[in-house]
């Protein structure tokens, strides 16, 4: 397995337009790409930070999600700006006792 990390930084006036958009666009972009297995988006409590992490099940297809991500960015006018997009190797996991998921 092998995930990327996004890094993005949301307008201060934007938040609840950035959510929408999160959950109107982007998790179905992201659930339909080849090998993707899970995702997780996360904001900061403070500040403007915003971090996706999303799991594929091979190097190909992470890189490749990771490249539509560089290549595409956020469209036109959006409430996000693009930081950057790693590839790395999922080396350990583990679901805790009171996951449901």
């Amino acid at each position: 397995m092998h995930g990327i990390i996004i890094e993005a930084t949301v307008e201060p006036s934007r938040h609840e337009e950035a959510r929408k958009m999160l959950l109107d666009m982007i998790v179905p972009r992201a659930r339909a790409r080849p090998g993707f297995m899970v995702g997780f988006w996360l904001r900061a409590i403070e500040g403007d930070a915003l971090r996706a992490v999303q799991i594929y099940d091979s190097e190909d297809n992470a890189k490749a999600a990771a490249e539509k991500i560089r290549t595409e960015g956020p469209p036109p006018g959006a409430p996000v700006t693009l930081e950057s997009v790693n590839v790395y190797e999922v080396v350990a996991h583990t679901i805790g006792e009171n996951s449901h998921g």
